[in-house]
């Protein structure tokens, strides 16, 4: 028997509500098919103490927290202290998801990029990976990441892209990570797919985004880790490789960016 490429599902959300009572199984699930590892990420720090608590529970989870675009203006704007502080903890990986959204929440795009600021400033200072969410924001986001970024470099995952092509370019020239979710496998993504066909293989991640964007053949229902292999498969189509070269490859690139991750376990 064939073993089954190991891949990472670099960000999902195992504190919503749609995981609840169940995640030993969506767990379980997730390491059948070959998904090892998993980031959890916080999007608002109110919830910081939960989803922690999912990363202590599970060995192969990870987290990071930072508050959500859409909700920069509901919630308590953080401080670059507030979210440092979280880096004590071994399991923490990375800050955010911050970024800009103008498609829902353009009325709020002055406290957005307040907020993307601090978060930036908080990865400069931890040294772990920056987590962008970004949607109908595109020229603001390429300039204030570039921009930042020559104040002084940090790192940087694109999560779930789906922006157009020139800030895809911006990222890739500043050394970020485009991060392919299951938007990829959808037969109206054409687009989405020649975007990370142009860029170097070295800077793509996998991520279900779960619960939300479910790939094909999955699409409409709750997303899982487990299927972060369906967009995996997709994405060595795009490339042109072998589904395991390609898993292999983007394992060395989640070990690339999240060194937290990868230095936990050898710890452990």
């Amino acid at each position: 028997m064939t073993d089954t490429p190991t891949i990472t599902d670099s960000h999902c959300h195992l504190d919503f509500p749609d995981f609840e009572n169940e995640l030993p199984d969506v767990i379980l699930r997730a390491g059948e098919a070959g998904v090892k590892r998993l980031v959890t990420i916080c999007t608002k720090m109110k919830n910081v103490p939960q989803v922690q608590a999912i990363s202590d529970q599970f060995p192969q989870v990870f987290w990071a927290a930072g508050t959500h675009p859409m909700s920069a203006a509901s919630e308590p704007l953080v401080s670059v202290e507030d979210l440092v502080a979280l880096a004590a903890h071994p399991k923490f990986v990375g800050i955010g998801e911050t970024g800009l959204d103008y498609h829902y929440t353009a009325d709020s795009k002055t406290i957005q990029q307040e907020s993307l600021l601090i978060h930036i400033e908080a990865a400069r200072q931890t040294k772990l990976p920056l987590i962008i969410h970004a949607r109908a924001a595109d020229d603001d986001m390429a300039k204030i990441l570039s921009d930042e970024h020559a104040k002084g470099a940090y790192d940087c995952v694109m999560h779930c892209y789906c922006s157009g092509p020139e800030l895809a370019r911006t990222s890739i020239d500043l050394g970020f990570y485009l991060s392919m979710s299951g938007i990829a496998t959808f037969k109206n993504s054409q687009e989405v797919r020649d975007i990370f066909a142009a860029a170097p293989v070295d800077r793509v991640l996998l991520e279900t985004d779960a619960p939300y964007l479910a790939p094909i053949p999955f699409r409409g229902k709750r997303n899982e880790p487990a299927y972060t292999a369906h967009t995996g498969r997709i994405g060595a189509d795009v490339f042109g490789m072998d589904y395991a070269d390609f898993a292999a490859q983007t394992e060395e690139n989640f070990d690339r960016v999240f060194t937290r991750a990868r230095l936990c376990e050898k710890v452990a």
